[in-house]
């Protein structure tokens, strides 16, 4: 059994970091992970995959007049989990990624790469409805990662259901609807060609395909494949910071007279470490409605276009960090002249 002792807490976003700096305590956490694959004859069983993470953690305090608090959490595959995530590192062969979903893995990971000082200007603390490209990153799957040659790493990654998040070890789930397997395939460049100029240069695009299928109780439901694409670059030199991205997708929905059938996003972002510690970018991003069924009637431009714009700040002083970020958003979700702004004051403490 692997041992981890001082473990930290992050004060805002949750993550284990260093509490014995932060009180008198030490956190210990034990555990290990399980995965499986299960097979059943005869039997439509969705997605395979499972994922156990069996742990425990236990705390220990000492007050100043001398009495002790103990602390024993454990979690024995009950409940789903934020992000669970099982990498197998195997050298020169590359890396296998096992991902309980919404935490990044295949085209997901590429939705949205522009560069700023805190968060992408549709994630500062707005509910805009931005239309982002998931892939399989939002579903339970495996992904594979090449070791890099010539500036040049591939990413390959699949769902055997789209739709399925948190399956616990030897069980399997279904996803509801009329969707089948998900792929993806994402490919990250940086052709330096050995020059010091186009070292910060980073070109990226990627794809997703799901496999869509009838019901095959009474024949109804989606018949056409879904397909998402992305595609952009980024540039770095001394400490600017620039990138510019295209995404769209095509949902496969020819048959509904009530929805869009086709997305497409663009995205712009700018970026400018004034010091070691400072920091401040502007970044913009736009979401369209481009496809309707013939029979739709007129849909105004502005019901069809979401965007969104803003300018953020950062200044870090240690374990602390100081985000301001300033967000105006035209026709949220997708609603003509529902424009709203809004500005968020941010304050992270890691121990």
């Amino acid at each position: 059994m692997n041992k981890l002792t001082k473990v930290g807490c992050s004060a805002l976003c949750g993550s284990l970091a260093a509490v014995s700096a932060a009180n008198a305590g030490d956190l210990t956490v034990t555990g290990g992970a399980d995965l499986t694959w299960v097979s059943q004859g005869g039997v439509n069983t969705g997605n395979p995959l499972g994922m156990g993470s069996n742990f425990g953690l236990k705390g220990s305090g000492e007050l100043d007049n001398g009495w002790t608090v103990d602390l024993t959490v454990a979690h024995t595959n009950g409940g789903a989990y934020s992000s669970a995530v099982v990498a197998l590192g195997m050298g020169g062969l590359g890396k296998l990624n096992f991902n309980s979903g919404d935490s990044g893995n295949g085209l997901q990971a590429i939705d949205d790469k522009m560069p700023t000082a805190w968060e992408e200007p549709w994630g500062a603390g707005m509910s805009t409805g931005v239309r982002l490209v998931n892939g399989v990153g939002a579903n339970l799957n495996i992904q594979y990662t090449t070791p890099t040659i010539f500036g040049t790493t591939l990413v390959v990654a699949m769902a055997p259901d789209m739709g399925v998040t948190d399956t616990a070890d030897k069980t399997v789930a279904t996803a509801a609807g009329h969707s089948g397997a998900g792929y993806d395939a994402t490919i990250n460049i940086n052709p330096s060609l050995g020059t010091e100029i186009l070292s910060g240069l980073n070109l990226f695009a990627g794809a997703h395909y799901t496999n869509n299928y009838t019901n095959e109780v009474d024949g109804t439901g989606l018949e056409e494949d879904t397909y998402e694409a992305a595609g952009g670059l980024t540039y770095d030199l001394g400490p600017l910071s620039i990138g510019a991205q295209w995404s769209g997708e095509s949902l496969g929905e020819a048959s509904n007279t009530t929805a869009a059938t086709h997305y497409k996003n663009h995205a712009f972002g700018v970026a400018f470490n004034v010091s070691d510690n400072l920091s401040i970018s502007y970044g913009e991003h736009t979401s369209r409605k481009v496809g309707y069924h013939s029979a739709r009637a007129y849909v105004h431009e502005d019901n069809r276009r979401i965007e969104v714009d803003s300018v953020q700040i950062a200044y870090t002083m240690g374990g602390a960090s100081i985000r301001v970020a300033n967000v105006n958003a035209d026709n949220i979700l997708f609603s003509k002249d529902t424009n709203r702004s809004a500005t968020i004051l941010s304050m992270g403490l890691a121990f």
